[in-house]
């Protein structure tokens, strides 16, 4: 789900259209307890014992037509991205989540940020302009814009768009990367694109870096490129026949994601052919400490999440790049699948096991891991996350070696006319599970589990995923 360009224009109209409190309460009776996959119908909603749907925020107004994607977290508000633009939503009452208003700006994926009063938008579809008035304009053009848009969201009810940053390749996802010591009070962004080729005047081959964008959060109209690292200066994976007939063994052009660890000065980067650990003590010039890869089943590095201690990195494989139906016997459990890596002090990565749900989809579902975030137990390693027409798995690798899904929420297939659909992002904040979904909207869960009730009580002021927080485990 991408493409890309790039070139400056001024930032300016912003359309907004406010949605109203459209949530409401979806346990009910149609609820299938302990049935999944190839079981349920069109649009029924199967989850196990453990899991509560509390509410559902259906597509709606401006936003009605796009994608959902991913989501972030402040106080009591979730910020959810949209191929056209993005929301804010007050989940201050989970039970009862209500939209305070929508921002028309498309620009597929329109990855989400937020820090302070700042929010900041990846634009990875080659655009006319960069304001979000633009419309879709070759990548061969060499006017055409992609890349970060910064928003200020002071008045939660009026967010003003006022800087873009062009970025080579566009910007498929970005990384908040929060300065420390002498860069307080300073953002960095590191920017994933790929897919470069000899035509697009913008992004060219080889492209095996990433964009860092720079912003004085003073001074926010400043920001800029100060940086493009070459991450793989071997050329990284080159690609080659795939696990399965489905997808090709991506070469390395750029990463996709990339998530940041800035308590412990580290990242993971999920880069296409590779997987890397990277030290960011200088933000400014982050060095790739570790490199791996698995040619025999992974197609696709897709993106990366820490354990609460740093002793493992899980990493997802995108096989068929969201869009194909990978949760079936024939796919089988190693393939479109989470590897778990033991990772040492020193930085090095041991692989350990794969992790797959274990729920088979139909052959119209597009189903691969995807989007998660950690629960923070202490001597546990839990996770959330979502696998599109998959649904939602809760599942523990406190044992790397030996994974095992602890609950779910999924719905059927979707009706025939309408494509792809399920869950993008799947995170924990502050006690409740929330999940973007495609197709359906905005959904809040609750995983009722003694394994998680202490994690129940801890609170975030502010939640980026990809910008893994030092986590209090209780």
């Amino acid at each position: 789900m991408r493409r890309s360009t790039l070139a400056v224009v001024a930032a300016t109209a912003l359309v907004m259209s406010g949605a109203g409190a459209t949530s409401a309460l979806a346990d009910g009776p149609g609820d299938r307890i302990g049935v999944s996959g190839t079981d349920l119908g069109t649009d029924e909603i199967g989850r196990s014992k453990n899991v509560q749907h509390l509410a559902n925020i259906a597509p709606s107004g401006a936003l009605a037509e796009g994608i959902g994607t991913d989501i972030a977290f402040q106080d009591d508000k979730a910020f959810v991205g949209n191929y056209d633009g993005f929301s804010i939503i007050d989940v201050k009452n989970p039970r009862q989540p209500k939209t305070i208003v929508q921002v028309k700006c498309p620009g597929s994926q329109n990855d989400i940020s937020v820090s302070g009063d700042l929010l900041y938008l990846s634009t990875d579809s080659s655009r006319s302009d960069d304001s979000c008035a633009s419309t879709s304009q070759s990548a061969t053009v060499k006017e055409s814009w992609e890349g970060i848009k910064i928003f200020d969201i002071s008045d939660l009810r009026n967010p003003q768009y006022i800087k873009s940053v062009e970025t080579a390749c566009g910007s498929h996802t970005h990384t908040l990367v929060p300065g420390k010591g002498a860069n307080k009070g300073t953002d960095y962004l590191y920017v994933s694109s790929y897919s470069p080729r000899a035509e697009y005047p913008d992004c060219q081959t080889p492209h095996d870096l990433i964009s860092i964008v720079k912003v004085d959060k003073a001074a926010p109209t400043d920001a800029s490129v100060i940086a493009t690292p070459n991450l793989f200066p071997d050329g990284g994976n080159p690609g080659g026949p795939g696990p399965t007939p489905i997808a090709g063994r991506s070469a390395t052009t750029g990463c996709h994601d990339i998530t940041a660890l800035p308590s412990k000065d580290l990242a993971a980067g999920a880069c296409m052919g590779d997987g890397i650990i990277m030290d960011i003590k200088d933000p400014e010039a982050p060095q790739v400490i570790e490199q791996v890869r698995d040619d025999e089943n992974f197609a696709f590095w897709h993106s990366a999440t820490f354990n609460a201690d740093a002793s493992k990195v899980v990493f997802t494989d995108e096989l068929g790049g969201g869009g194909a139906p990978t949760c079936t016997a024939d796919i089988g459990p190693n393939r479109g699948a989470n590897a778990i890596y033991d990772l040492s002090e020193t930085g090095q990565l041991t692989f350990r096991s794969y992790y797959k749900i274990q729920r088979h989809q139909t052959e119209t579902e597009n189903c691969v891991a995807h989007n998660g975030s950690i629960i923070p137990v202490k001597g546990r390693d839990l996770m959330v996350q979502s696998w599109y027409q998959g649904g939602v798995s809760v599942w523990d690798f406190t044992d790397s070696s030996k994974p095992k899904e602890l609950g779910y929420f999924e719905r059927g297939p979707l009706p025939a006319d309408e494509g792809i659909g399920g869950t993008w992002s799947t995170y924990y904040y502050n006690g409740h599970v929330y999940s973007s979904d495609i197709a359906r909207g905005f959904d809040v869960l609750k995983f009722n589990d003694p394994a998680t009730k202490r994690a129940d009580t801890i609170r975030m002021g502010e939640l980026n995923v990809q910008s893994q927080p030092e986590y209090t485990v209780r």
